[in-house]
């Protein structure tokens, strides 16, 4: 995919000699290093807001609750008799 965005940023001396020194340690440019780096954290970013991380007691409890779901309480069972009159309305 061809590069066309740019993104620029000022930083602190020390934190340039940082990036400079890790990038030559994986003998990348500063350029590769920071971006492959950004992209890894945003993807962390991503995961930690959209994957549901459950214990291994927790996903058994809930794998359990789809296969042999408690029976629908009063409150429900009105709802969606409610719901039917509706819909044939």
């Amino acid at each position: 995919m061809p590069r066309s965005a740019r993104l620029e940023t000022r930083l602190a001396p020390d934190a340039h000699a940082l990036l400079k020194r890790a990038a030559e340690i994986q003998g990348r440019s500063v350029s590769d290093f920071v971006v492959t780096a950004a992209q890894e954290a945003a993807r962390k970013v991503i995961a930690d807001v959209e994957v549901i991380q459950l214990s291994r007691a927790a996903q058994e409890r809930f794998a359990d609750m789809l296969l042999s779901p408690p029976p629908a309480a009063p409150a429900l069972r009105k709802a969606f008799k409610r719901r039917r009159q509706l819909l044939r309305d």
